[in-house]
């Protein structure tokens, strides 16, 4: 038996005996049924993308989605099961094409960023400026690309924990906005993703106030590096049209559903992910999936009786294009005592590793996390949680978090694509990832210990 077991095995028979409890059987039994059981979890993720599809923040089809949820929630058991609303400026997609025109004329596959300007129905034929970093084009001249099409590429990689992707998406949330301020008509950017397939990502981009939005797109990886490559023979001249709009304001929301507590003073358990997606796919990783693992194991705890605490499920609207439903949360509910946030929102592959950001009189949660995690294949990092999106201006309240982080090497193939569909989520790794959220909120949801907030300076 190692050093690290034996502390692990002291910590748990120091607990009061509720918690000895909950790091040995029960828990332990609620995880293993959910690791061979769970079908909630694939039944929500395939009912939300079949019956609704793409749900683009704000339209139509996000308010259907709404709907659809509340009936699901509501049928499943959960408690105060309500849509709260906000309003938000929508965003919609129009035509998108690019043409190499002159000795090498061909087409490429683009596809608008969200938020994106227009170029106007005759569309815009410009040369190509190409930057191959984001610092390269910080570093050209002020007015150097007037009248020009600016290209920035990157080399963005796979990574198990996906850090690359805050890095080399900069080039998407701030180069197109940094190319407008240089003079340039429109702009491309290499596709912040990890595939070779011929699919774009899209994603948000951002217009500080009073830069104008110009045309904004990416170009899929095959066709960013086939454009390298004709650049390297010399000046390539392209034809480009994209046509989305801004359609004022609308109503987008956020559905909640609670499994209540019994000792409400004990304080809320902030569980959920993003019902809203990006309309290229379906949204089945990102985020349908999140949806599905955290709602399946709130109602595992629901099924095996009456919590300590209360969990607060909330699928989010509006998170792919700003966030707008974790700022709404925030303000409509950032005073009630919530004691713990954390959300899914990383595809449906295997979590492999756990973080947490606990008050000093809490931190013994952890050390039952590690134990209740193990047999799953998930291990402790000593980095702290940090959350997401929607959780984010909740954790910044002084909220503690634990992340149950997936691994990250296929979600950038997909992420913001066409090829967000159903069938790249494997059920048996969504099983896992349900058994870890089960397992965690049993333990969190009744742990005897009172968890206080955290510094906010520790994010």
């Amino acid at each position: 038996m190692t050093k690290r077991i034996l502390l692990a095995a002291a910590a748990a028979l120091a607990l009061p005996l509720p918690a000895l409890a909950q790091t040995a059987e029960q828990v332990a039994a609620l995880r293993d049924d959910a690791l061979k059981n769970d079908t909630l979890a694939w039944d929500l993720t395939e009912g939300l993308t079949t019956e609704v599809g793409q749900r683009l923040a704000a339209t139509e089809a996000e308010a259907r989605a709404r709907d659809w949820s509340v009936k699901r929630l509501t049928a499943l058991g959960f408690k105060n099961v309500r849509i709260e609303t906000y309003r938000m400026p929508v965003w919609v997609r129009g035509e998108e094409t690019a043409d190499v025109i002159g000795a090498s004329a061909q087409k490429l596959t683009i596809a608008a960023l969200g938020n994106s300007g227009s170029t106007g129905s005759r569309g815009v034929e410009a040369e190509i400026a190409y930057f191959p970093t984001l610092a390269d084009l910080q570093a050209a001249p002020a007015g150097s690309l007037k009248g020009k099409i600016a290209f920035i590429s990157h080399s963005m990689t796979a990574t198990q924990d996906g850090s690359q992707y805050g890095y080399f998406g900069a080039v998407r949330r701030q180069g197109p906005a940094l190319a407008a301020s240089k003079g340039a008509v429109a702009v491309l950017i290499r596709s912040v993703g990890t595939d070779h397939h011929r699919n774009p990502h899209t994603g948000v981009t951002s217009w500080p106030t009073g830069t104008k939005p110009i045309a904004a797109a990416a170009l899929s990886v095959p066709d960013a590096e086939q454009l390298e490559r004709l650049l390297k023979r010399g000046p390539v001249k392209l034809r480009l049209l994209v046509t989305p709009q801004f359609k004022g304001e609308a109503e987008s929301g956020n559905v909640i559903a609670e499994v209540p507590g019994s000792e409400p003073s004990a304080g809320v358990v902030l569980i959920g992910g993003h019902l809203d997606s990006w309309d290229l796919g379906t949204g089945a990783i990102d985020d349908a999936s999140g949806l599905g693992i955290t709602t399946a194991a709130a109602k595992r705890i629901m099924d095996a009786g009456q919590p300590r605490r209360t969990i607060r499920v909330v699928w989010f609207g509006a998170e792919e294009v700003g966030g707008f439903g974790g700022e709404a949360y925030a303000k409509a509910h950032g005073r009630e005592r919530h004691v713990l946030a954390t959300e899914s929102d990383f595809g449906a592959d295997r979590v492999w590793k756990f973080t947490t950001n606990l008050p000093s009189g809490a931190e013994s949660i952890a050390t039952r996390l590690a134990t209740a995690l193990a047999p799953l294949g998930i291990s402790r990092s000593s980095e702290k949680a940090h959350g997401g999106t929607d959780v984010g201006p909740v954790l910044a309240l002084g909220v503690p978090g634990v992340d149950l982080e997936q691994s990250g090497l296929r979600y950038f193939d997909y992420h913001h694509t066409p090829d967000d569909t159903l069938d790249k989520v494997d059920a048996g790794e969504l099983r896992q990832n349900v058994a870890a959220w089960t397992a965690m909120l049993a333990i969190v949801a009744n742990a005897p210990e009172d968890i206080g907030p955290v510094a906010t300076d520790h994010r």
